[in-house]
This record gives C-alpha cells, sequence and structure tokens, in this order.
C-alpha cells in the first residue's frame, strides 16, 4: 500500500514538472491589452505578462495600448520590464480611435517596434500632478527636465525623434499616426493585428542579448486578460480610493472598539483595511505617514480614557493630516480629497471619542447599579425586609428602619438581589 502510495505521487510529481516545462508553441505571440490608466493595478499586469512570455518562450510580446496616461512611477516599471525583455516587444497604440497620451508616449518610445493604427494619436506627455493639476512652477521644472532625459535616452536608443518627444513633454504637443511616422516618432501604420504581423516579418530587432529576425507569418496570437485579482487592484490601487479605503476602515474599527458589539461597522472596517493594504502593495507608501495615521488613533481612543479638555482629539487630528500627507512617496492623494475626509474622518473621531467619554464617566441607567439613588413605594412593611416596588418591578428590600405600607423609600445600595433602602424624609 505504501509502495503504492509512493508510486502515485511520483507519478504526479513528475507530470507536473513536466507540464511546467513544456514551453508554448514557438510560433506564437503574447498579446497585452493596456487599456485606462497607467496605474500601479496595470503595471503589474504587463510586467507579469513580459514575464510570462519569456518562460513560455513566445517569440513576441505585443502590447495594444490605449490611455490617456497615468502614475509616473508605475509608467517607469512598465519601461524598465520592456527595455530588459528578453522577449521582442510591440507596442501597437490601437484599435482606431485611441490614444497613447502622457505616460503613453513613453512606453511607446521604449518599445522594440512602435505601431499605430489609423486615426490615432500620440503626445500630450506635459507632468502633471496626481489629482491632474499643474505642478508648481518650481518643481513643475525639476520634473520636467528629469522626464526629458529620461525619455531622450531611450529614444536615442530606440532611433526615435528625441526632439519631439522633448517637445512632446514641454509643450504637450501631440500628433497622429501618419505624422509620428513621418516625424519618427514611431515605426509604421498597421490597420490591424494581420497588417502589423505582415508588417513585422523579416524586421530585425535589437536586444539586450543580441540581435533577432522576427519571422511573424503564421504566428499564432495568444491573448492575455486581466485576472479578477488584476482587475481589483487595478480599481483600488488608485491612491485617492486606497487612501479612502484605509480611512473608512480605520473608523469602523475605531467605531467597533468604542462601542462593542455593534458588528457591522466593524465588518465593514475590516474589509475596507484589507483591500487598502492590498492596494498598498503596488503604492510607494511612506510608512512614517502610515505610522502617524496609526498614532492618530492612539490619541483618539486615549481622549475616552483621560480627560484632556480636547489637547489628544487635536494631537490626533494633526497626526491624521501629517500622515496623510506623507502617506505616498512620490505621488500624493487629491488635496480636494484629503482635507474633506480628514474634517469628516476627524470630526466623527471627536464625536464618538465625546460620546464614549461620556457614557464612561455617566450615571449608569440599567442593571443594580442603575436602580442607586432611585426611589421606591412599599408594597409590604419593610421590619426589617420587606417588598417594595421601583423601577417598574418589584424587589425585595431592606432596611435598618422600619417603613410602612405606601411610605416612599430610596435605594441606597444593593446585597444580591435584594436592595437596601432608606426612608425619605418629607423635606426630599
Amino acid at each position: 500500500m505504501k509502495k503504492s502510495f509512493f508510486i502515485i505521487i511520483l507519478t504526479v510529481f513528475t507530470m507536473a514538472l513536466f507540464i511546467h516545462n513544456v514551453p508554448a508553441e514557438k510560433n506564437s505571440a503574447m498579446v497585452i491589452e493596456l487599456d485606462g490608466t497607467i496605474n500601479p493595478g496595470t503595471a503589474q499586469f504587463v510586467i507579469k505578462g513580459l514575464k510570462r512570455a519569456e518562460v513560455s518562450k513566445h517569440m513576441l510580446v505585443i502590447i495594444r495600448l490605449d490611455t490617456p496616461g497615468g502614475l509616473d512611477s508605475s509608467m517607469r516599471s512598465i519601461v524598465k520590464s520592456i527595455l530588459n525583455s528578453s522577449v521582442p516587444v510591440v507596442v501597437y497604440v490601437a484599435p482606431r480611435g485611441a490614444r497613447a497620451a502622457s505616460a503613453g508616449v513613453m512606453i511607446t518610445v521604449a518599445a522594440h517596434i512602435a505601431a499605430m493604427a489609423p486615426q490615432t494619436n500620440i503626445g500630450a506627455a506635459h507632468p502633471v500632478s496626481a489629482d491632474g493639476k499643474e505642478i508648481n512652477k518650481t518643481m513643475s521644472k525639476k520634473v520636467v527636465n528629469d522626464m526629458v532625459a529620461y525619455v531622450r535616452s531611450i529614444a536615442k536608443d530606440r532611433g526615435r525623434n528625441q526632439d519631439w518627444v522633448e517637445k512632446a513633454i514641454r509643450e504637450s504637443v501631440s500628433i497622429t499616426a501618419d505624422v509620428a511616422v513621418k516625424k519618427k516618432v514611431v515605426d509604421l501604420v498597421a490597420r490591424d493585428m494581420d497588417d502589423l504581423l505582415a508588417l513585422l516579418n523579416g524586421r530585425e530587432i535589437a536586444l539586450n542579448k543580441g540581435k533577432v529576425t522576427l519571422e511573424t507569418k503564421g504566428l499564432k496570437l495568444i491573448y492575455v486578460a486581466p485576472g479578477w485579482r488584476d482587475r481589483v487592484l487595478n480599481t483600488i490601487s488608485n491612491p485617492n480610493i486606497a487612501y479612502i479605503l484605509m480611512m473608512i476602515g480605520m473608523a469602523g474599527l475605531y467605531f467597533e472598539l468604542s462601542h462593542p458589539g455593534a458588528i457591522f461597522p466593524g465588518v465593514i472596517g475590516a474589509i475596507s483595511l484589507i483591500l487598502a493594504f492590498f492596494a498598498f502593495q503596488t503604492l510607494p507608501v511612506n510608512y512614517a505617514g502610515l505610522l502617524l495615521i496609526a498614532l492618530a488613533i492612539v490619541f483618539f481612543i486615549a481622549e475616552i480614557k483621560v480627560s484632556s479638555y480636547g489637547l489628544l482629539s487635536v494631537a490626533g487630528l494633526i497626526s491624521l493630516t501629517l500622515g496623510s500627507i506623507m502617506l505616498f512617496e512620490n505621488i500624493r492623494v487629491s488635496l480636494n480629497l484629503m482635507m474633506p475626509t480628514i474634517v469628516m474622518i476627524g470630526g466623527f473621531f471627536v464625536i464618538i471619542a465625546f460620546l464614549a467619554f461620556r457614557a464612561y464617566k455617566g450615571k449608569p441607567t440599567s442593571g443594580m447599579e442603575g436602580l442607586i439613588g432611585q426611589t421606591g413605594v412599599v408594597e409590604e412593611k419593610i421590619d426589617p425586609v420587606g417588598l417594595i416596588f421601583a423601577h417598574g418591578e418589584y424587589w425585595k428590600a431592606t432596611s435598618t428602619e422600619v417603613a410602612e405600607q405606601g411610605e416612599k423609600v430610596r435605594i441606597i445600595g444593593s446585597k444580591g438581589l435584594e436592595l437596601i433602602v432608606e426612608k425619605v424624609s418629607i423635606e426630599d
């Protein structure tokens, strides 16, 4: 029995090893569709696709591009992956009506072969902030100069028009596909995928490992679609969305901790926080900012236990603001989103802390503690034990004084389920 089990395990392992090492068809090309903004989610999708193409030994990778632009850090990750790819990479701006704007210009220029479909355009690459606004003058000059130097070096290596690329960054110029070919910004215009493959056939490409000649006649196209993980990550990896998820998560958990048993806020908070940290794995998180936000939560919780006359709440708001500003490196959360969020979340924390503190310091209103100080009416003579009616219920009561039926008594303590009372004087 043991021998048979060992043989089965060995067979399965051998088959798995064989399947894993079976290369893809030699006459195949991977098509990666990059549609939408360039963000950490799309960058991870493209980088994984290029690695998979290398492992599967595809002859070619075609990135079909249609983008309005995106994050500089994500663009640079994609460009770096293309520049170091051992498989030829073609960036094809398609279908008709598509564009390669802003970060898309750099990705197109970095390709071994750059192609465009008719009625497409490329350009408008002037850097802007994450929320789409102009960067201040001093910072803009630094960012633009850095971007120009970066792209000119890539364009020079690929034999493309360095001057036009610089103009696209400095002046946000944009051109059509035909003009892009004439100005040597891209290599060719192709009507569709079949036309593209026909035009690529026989072209020589210089890779890091040496020159290769493309043989694209009859090439099989293998399309790679984003999985559910890529789609979720693509949605939530926007810094603004990740920031909102984190704030909702912390607010939900804080509410649950200050009001145990609410359940729903805690569940929503936990889910939001997990999604936020899932997004953080692809974002340039500054952990000093994250710690400042966590410290703000500690200050708000401490406000419940310590009578600081609002000083801890103020410290919490300051930490929350500084942490939000420092949360990401190189990119930042939109101020139009950040400030209202800080006001709302900070106000929420302060209000909850105030209510929790008042409840913590306030007099109990339920249970045996809630009966202390209440008055009742004697139903059965107390001498020294009797029965009273208080708080809508009948209670066994004891007193050091004799109390007749109908007299009022005040509850001053309890012993088990038995109340200790005293007679209420006429003055009271």
